[in-house]
């Protein structure tokens, strides 16, 4: 057993089989429908969520882990005499990261550490993975912590969403802008920069154009990409997927292309059909 265990919450979407397979703990968030709470990827799938907003036409709230949520995930590996490093979601968008850090203070001074990813989805599970396989080989807390502050400079998060009804109902976007945006179908291509979301391209048309242009900005960095493990994040849009996935296959022969399906609290945030890429670099992402 390593002596370091890997936690991060339930908006890195980590698949099972990782969690498993690189003993990788996960912390859900809430979402919250005014009748009920849920524990993302416990007590509810994304299809539920998506038919619930298309019934009550309003989303749900999402809500970080309490710090005693952290604590009771903590606590039994910390007894068996590990050292815990937690990644959060990007701290400019939840209280996630501050809660944990609230957690790790009632712990022995040392002994839970709190790295804020400045990212989400798949861009968070690749970071884990990462940190993870470091832990394997036995890496200290504070190599592997180094490591992560390395990484997440490095690491390149972009997505395309289908629809602005999802930003235009959680606030993001005006109704204006939503009419005009779905008047002209402009299909807005969004970015991770310093943990948080700016839009990048603003394409017209058929989605598929947006998916392509995506695709372009991350076959631009091949010869500097780290080929060890990209992934594909997809909320329903499998046909996307599988196009993104064999195109990576093809043009960089990837060790792994992984994919993984985006829980309940990202998809709340950007609605179904939205499809994103995430992978490291060799070098600081530009962030033009």
């Amino acid at each position: 057993m390593p002596n370091v265990k890997i936690f991060t919450d339930s908006t890195s979407d980590m698949p099972q089989g990782w969690k498993e397979s690189y003993d990788i703990g996960v912390v859900p968030l809430y979402v919250v429908f005014e009748d009920a709470t849920y524990r993302d990827g416990v007590d509810i799938t994304p299809a539920e969520v998506y038919r619930k907003v298309a019934a009550a036409g309003a989303l749900p709230k999402t809500a970080a882990p309490s710090p005693a949520d952290f604590m009771n995930a903590f606590a039994p590996a910390v007894e068996e005499g590990r050292d815990i490093v937690y990644l959060s979601l990007s701290s400019a968008l939840s209280s996630t990261y501050q809660n944990a850090r609230l957690a790790a203070e009632e712990f022995p001074p040392g002994r839970v550490k709190v790295v804020d990813s400045g990212t989400l989805c798949g861009g968070i599970a690749l970071l884990a993975v990462k940190a993870a396989k470091a832990a394997l080989k036995g890496r200290s807390s504070g190599e592997i912590i180094s490591m992560l502050e390395q990484s997440r400079g490095r690491l390149s998060t972009e997505f395309v969403i289908d629809t602005l009804d999802y930003l235009h109902m959680g606030g993001r976007c005006s109704g204006m802008q939503n009419f005009i945006g779905s008047l002209l179908k402009i299909r807005p291509v969004l970015r991770l920069v310093n943990g948080s979301i700016i839009p990048v391209s603003k394409v017209r048309g058929k989605k598929e154009k947006a998916v392509e242009q995506m695709l372009s900005h991350a076959l631009s960095d091949i010869d500097r990409m780290d080929k060890e493990l990209l992934i594909v994040a997809h909320t329903q849009a499998e046909k996307d997927a599988k196009f993104l996935v064999d195109a990576l296959k093809e043009a960089t022969r990837a060790e792994e292309v992984a994919v993984i399906e985006a829980g309940c609290v990202i998809g709340s945030h950007c609605g179904p059909n939205t499809v994103g890429m995430m992978y490291l670099t060799n070098g600081s992402r530009d962030t033009k």
